[in-house]
């Protein structure tokens, strides 16, 4: 063991059992165990939770926490031999790789025609359902201090935008599931639900790029000069504009020079290489490298099925191997015995409901207060209360930065797991889909993950 994992590095493989070594004291043997198991373990759930309708999230999620320190992780011989801490690093590199790809995914297949078509409606309604919560953050940090009394890293501005981010975001990839189970994916309310989510996600990413700049390295005294988080932020807005206006008509030249046929060769590993450097150039920036897969994603042309190719191309993989290992490492950080006593719970409950109300209560008034009828507008409200995906990047980068404490970060993974379990039955008693009603074909955002299974 030693020899494996001393200060010298970890070795990749063993020389064998009849040579004396055992190959989970390794890096890769230890690694293909771990992936294994963790697939085994989130497709049982799923399995187990497919009567229920609920989105392959949750069974991602509750596997990670069923093989982290909150169950079995609890058995020490268990965590020293299948996730001992020397492996930690190998395993969150993968799923992070994963994760990255999957925003790349995500921004390739936002298709703004069904944001145009709902039109400024959209943009209401998910300004309706992101200020009530956003405002609520800064009430909430004061309560969590007395609730949690840990020592705090993060200055009070950087904790607000983290729980803002936290409290007002809708997993647009969860919800494209939720609908896409209840049969409701390309109806009038599913297009209303998916363009305002997307408006939705595109906010989130710029208050997580705001909440990496405030930031910094996460403690009260920064690293940089004073003015480091101007200088974020303008470059991330500069990276932008040079990515939408510059990068994608150039790219859109070039494949119409080239030919459909010649480009569909080049678009998957090609697409992929210029994601993957796009992460790269965000990282320097001071953003998170999965901004830089996302903005990528959005900037691709949208010509010759090119953008199609490149999701048939990638999406299986990623959805059915490494996306779910992000969610499972999620789980695997996340130590429910950290809320310890009724203040803690009551923090949860509080945080829970602030995340439920908030979002129900702005959507529910804007969308009834438009002439939508009201049972509609309240699945709407539940729909837009949906977490997953965006909630555990903004939580696990968090954690990252030191802003949320490990206390902090289990309450609102609880939160995020609550609000995505509610979504399908409070839509389902809710929502009375008439009977008439056929799913059009057309442009609504849908989020492919290959075959049946929902990538989120």
């Amino acid at each position: 063991m030693a020899a494996a994992n001393s200060s010298a590095g970890v070795k990749m493989a063993s020389d064998g059992l009849w040579q004396g070594e055992n190959p989970l004291d390794f890096a890769l043997p230890l690694l293909a165990v771990q992936i294994a198991v963790i697939l085994v373990i989130t497709q049982g759930l799923a399995l187990a939770l497919r009567p229920l309708r609920q989105p392959k999230v949750v069974a991602e999620i509750l596997g990670g926490i069923l093989l982290g320190p909150s169950a079995l992780g609890r058995w020490g011989a268990f965590r020293r031999t299948l996730f001992p801490a020397w492996s930690t690093a190998a395993l969150d590199t993968v799923s992070g790789l994963g994760l990255l790809l999957f925003l790349f995914l995500v921004g390739l297949e936002l298709d703004f025609r069904a944001v145009r078509r709902v039109g400024p409606r959209s943009v209401a309604i998910a300004a309706a359902g992101i200020v009530p919560p956003l405002l609520a953050a800064p009430g909430l940090v004061p309560l969590l201090n007395l609730a949690v009394p840990a020592p705090r890293h993060a200055t009070f501005l950087s904790l607000c935008v983290y729980l803002g981010a936290a409290l007002s975001v809708t997993a647009l990839p969860v919800l494209a599931c939720i609908l896409k189970e209840l049969s409701l994916l390309g109806t009038p309310f599913g297009e209303t639900a998916m363009a305002a989510a997307a408006v939705n996600d595109i906010f989130a990413w710029a208050l997580l790029a705001l909440a990496l700049a405030v930031s910094g390295g996460g403690g009260r005294d920064p690293k940089g000069p004073p003015l480091a988080p101007v200088y974020i932020l303008a470059s991330g807005a500069v990276f932008v504009a040079l990515m939408l206006c510059a990068l994608r008509p150039l790219m859109a030249r070039l494949a119409r020079r080239v030919g459909p046929d010649r480009a569909a060769g080049m678009v998957c590993s090609g697409a992929v290489a210029c994601a993957l450097l796009a992460g790269v150039v965000t990282d320097a920036i001071g953003v998170h490298p999965v901004f830089g897969a996302f903005v990528f994603g959005l900037a691709m042309p949208r010509e010759g099925g090119l953008a199609e190719r490149a999701v048939e191309k990638v999406a299986p993989l990623v959805s059915g191997l490494m996306l779910p290992l992000y969610f499972a490492t999620s789980g695997l950080h996340t130590d429910v015995d950290n809320v310890r006593g009724a203040a803690a719970w009551g923090m949860v409950a509080l945080v829970v409901a602030v995340a439920l109300l908030g979002k129900f209560g702005g959507t529910f008034a804007l969308a009834a207060g438009t002439g939508m009828p009201r049972r509609e507008a309240a699945a709407l409200g539940v729909a837009m209360s949906a977490k997953g995906l965006v909630e555990l990047i903004v939580l696990n980068i968090g954690k990252e930065r030191k802003v949320l404490d490990d206390t902090t970060f289990a309450i609102f993974v609880i939160m995020a797991l609550t609000t995505t379990v509610l979504a399908t039955p409070c839509m389902t008693a809710l929502y009375r889909r008439p009977p008439t009603t056929t799913a059009p074909e057309g442009d609504a955002i849908e989020l492919k993950g290959g075959g049946d299974n929902c990538p989120a």
